[in-house]
């Protein structure tokens, strides 16, 4: 039989080649991937908006890129972080924010904020104490703060008549807030949790996350079925040696509270509008600031979405969609009004993020429009001028 220039047969060479391309592909599982990208230059100094979702609803599952809905603003190489929406915890790495090696990551974390409890905002919420002594909790020397919304009281009123409407869930609490939520969490992955503590010698979370729901001031006097954001002054909800951290409520039916924030830096100020339609209680929270993340939705999508005629369920999720959410041509006055500087479009839906769908943001505002995207890194005020 043929041999080749080294010697060997074909056969036992060919089985020498695949034997050490199989060893090859091995070593190439083996090699530990990077821990995330580096965050850009400058980032551990000043005031920074991270976006690391920028999906609005839950059209993040409809195959589109975007992850859902969750924003941190980064100061002086601590992040504070808002909301959860779907794929948080891989962006957090991928943007760069993680505490690097031999950290676990999110030690770099500092507190977190969550705007309102619909599920496209805190549905990955869970990956946090599940996956987080993992990344970075059990080495935290001080609890992780979490500030969220407080229960609703009530249930919220029947859409349109109420014949064919289903019994509700957990009728024995059904508008838990952010502490009863998080301890249903604990009771729902109560397996996995004391496997991980007693097998893998991992915390309890109880000691290394801190929930609060957010008291709003007056709320024995609001009723959430009447109107769920009354007029108000912003209150404030944190504050430590790198920020200042107020709060309001914001306009989205019938969900309540809805919070919007406002983060005050020494180089800046970033205002996130949760949720909302057209808010006075948000011009003011976002009054002069440097940059207003604000929601965004294209009303000609939800007649797309849900064609007419329609039956009763997609007539009243359409009504939230167009009024419960501010429409891309409305979202300039509102930037205008608070005299920002920079209008950031997230929570964008649909979250396709084309160009000129968004066009119209422009209207009626004299400052700049970034059409938000994953992984972008804005600076903020003082931070935008540094080289």
């Amino acid at each position: 039989m043929h041999k080749n220039e080294n010697g060997m047969r074909p056969s036992r060479c060919n089985a020498l080649s695949k034997a050490v391309a199989a060893i090859a592909a091995m070593a190439a599982l083996l090699t530990p991937l990077a821990y995330g990208q580096p965050a850009p230059a400058g980032a551990k100094t000043g005031t920074h908006l991270v976006l690391l979702g920028t999906s609005g609803g839950r059209t993040a599952w409809r195959g589109v890129e975007a992850a859902g809905i969750s924003s941190a603003v980064v100061v002086n190489g601590q992040v504070y972080l808002v909301d959860f929406g779907a794929g948080w915890l891989r962006r957090f790495f991928q943007a760069g924010l993680g505490a690097p090696p031999p950290a676990r990551g999110l030690e770099s974390l500092r507190a977190a904020f969550i705007t309102h409890l619909h599920a496209d905002h805190v549905i990955d919420y869970p990956s946090l104490v599940l996956f987080g002594a993992s990344d970075g909790l059990s080495e935290r020397k001080t609890p992780l703060r979490v500030f969220g919304p407080g229960p609703r009281g009530k249930l919220p009123p029947v859409s349109g008549q109420a014949a064919g409407v289903s019994a509700i869930v957990a009728a024995d609490e059904p508008t838990p807030g952010t502490v009863a939520m998080t301890e249903g969490l604990y009771r729902a992955f109560a397996n996995d949790i004391n496997d991980n503590i007693l097998d893998s010698r991992k915390p309890n979370p109880h000691t290394r996350v801190q929930v609060q729901d957010i008291v709003v001031p007056g709320a024995t006097r609001i009723d959430p079925n009447r109107d769920s954001a009354p007029d108000m002054a912003p209150f404030p909800v944190y504050q430590d040696e790198n920020v200042r951290v107020t709060a309001t409520l914001v306009s989205h039916p019938p969900v309540y509270p809805s919070f919007a924030f406002r983060f005050d830096t020494a180089h800046g100020s970033v205002v996130f509008s949760g949720d909302t339609s057209p808010s006075r209680n948000l011009e003011r929270l976002a009054s002069g600031a440097d940059v207003l993340v604000h929601e965004v939705i294209d009303t000609a999508w939800v007649d797309v979405l849900y064609p007419k005629p329609r039956n009763a369920a997609q007539e009243a999720k359409a009504h939230h969609l167009v009024h419960s959410h501010t429409a891309v041509e409305d979202v300039g006055a509102v930037a205008q009004a608070a005299k920002v500087k920079v209008l950031v479009l997230s929570h964008l839906a649909p979250a396709d993020s084309a160009e000129r769908r968004w066009a119209r943001a422009k209207e009626g505002f004299d400052g700049t429009v970034i059409v938000g995207r994953d992984l972008q890194w804005i600076p903020v005020g003082a931070s935008s001028a540094a080289p």
